[in-house]
């Protein structure tokens, strides 16, 4: 919804300054320079990359349409989650998790949770370094440099989408430019034109680089940013566990392991000491069967 609101300021902005000042809309009509920008961007947007990236580009796109995924709440969702999991740990043993981490969906205590059970992403990473800390044969150290590869590695991969969108962004003035130059070699190639009769088409000419600007600047730049963003929101979810699930592996008690988590994320979803410490003793005082979420 907000690229949609984005893009209407641009479109009403430009276009509504540019018929204050007396613009006709029929002059920026030219199919031919849509025709050059867009299909040139295509092609070097298919030439720049290869199949995967291609593939991981076009799997993104869908889902710009989204609202935002990683709110306040379910870090909240998150960081009970993970009190209860170490708490559980800490009572009982570790090896009493080895059925919730094998079987999530039938564990009483992650499906109080659905709204994270349905992020498979979030789910592989923490039930993965659970199922290494039930095994017992790896120290913090160990686990911690793991967690930093799969993170990085996660990061460049999901990055391959916003980077290939840049680089159509980046060259889009370059191709307006391209076709504008075009038109003005079409005007000035033209016999028996009188100056009154090529104005007009040097005009003509000159939307293109106004096409070029905009697209990038306006339109597709833009989506290469809120990708990143929507990057770094995931990549604060996983910070988020690693260190909570670290502090743990270091001796420190599941209520005081989650605070080290809380104090991993963003100030504009992290939630007081007080907010988290009654959301922990609620979640603590219900019943493993109840649902959440």
């Amino acid at each position: 919804m907000l690229i949609l609101f984005g893009y209407v300021a641009v479109v009403a902005s430009v276009i509504g300054g540019y018929m204050m000042v007396g613009g006709h809309l029929a002059v920026l009509l030219q199919p031919a320079e849509v025709v050059i920008i867009c299909g040139a961007a295509l092609g070097a947007f298919i030439a720049s990359n290869n199949g995967k990236s291609i593939k991981a580009t076009l799997r993104v796109v869908p889902k710009l349409k989204g609202s935002v995924k990683y709110n306040k709440e379910l870090f909240m969702e998150l960081m009970a989650l993970l009190y209860l999991l170490l708490a559980k740990g800490r009572q009982e043993g570790m090896m009493a998790l080895e059925r919730d981490v094998e079987s999530p969906s039938e564990s009483p205590l992650f499906t109080r949770y659905p709204k994270l059970m349905a992020d498979p992403l979030l789910m592989e990473f923490l039930t993965d370094y659970l199922r290494l800390m039930i095994s017992g044969n790896m120290d913090a150290f160990e686990i911690e440099s793991l967690m930093d590869h799969e993170i990085e590695t996660f990061q460049h991969e999901a990055e391959i989408p916003a980077n290939s969108i840049a680089g159509v962004g980046d060259g889009l003035p370059a191709f307006g430019i391209v076709a504008a130059v075009m038109g003005v070699v079409h005007a000035l190639g033209a016999e028996g034109l009188s100056p009154e009769e090529v104005g007009p088409l040097i005009a003509h000419a000159l939307v293109g680089t106004f096409l070029g600007i905009l697209l990038a600047y306006g339109f597709v730049t833009p989506l290469a940013t809120h990708i990143r963003h929507q990057i770094s929101e995931v990549e604060k979810m996983l910070q988020c566990i690693k260190v909570t699930l670290l502090a743990n592996l270091n001796g420190y008690a599941p209520p005081i392991a989650v605070e080290f988590g809380r104090k991993a994320l963003y100030s504009s979803e992290r939630p007081s000491f007080n907010e988290l410490e009654e959301h922990v003793r609620s979640v603590r005082s219900q019943p493993s069967g109840n649902g959440q979420g």
